[in-house]
């Protein structure tokens, strides 16, 4: 089963990180929230995102 990346929009408190370390995959929706543009993710560049989240928000699901 493969892996997909997840943004806990409840969790995510905009700040735009991961967009900043990862645009390939993440952007800003219109409300201020991450979310995942390609959810099989792509380059490295996702566990910087991951890492550099300061809630928490962003992890890998199953699916």
């Amino acid at each position: 089963m493969s892996q997909k990346v997840a943004v806990d929009q409840d969790a995510c408190i905009g700040c735009g990180n991961c967009e900043e370390v990862c645009p390939e995959v993440f952007q800003l929706s219109e409300e201020d929230k991450s979310q995942v543009i390609k959810p099989e993710g792509g380059p490295d560049c996702v566990e910087d995102a991951i890492d550099q989240c300061p809630v928490e928000a962003i992890s890998w699901q199953e699916g």
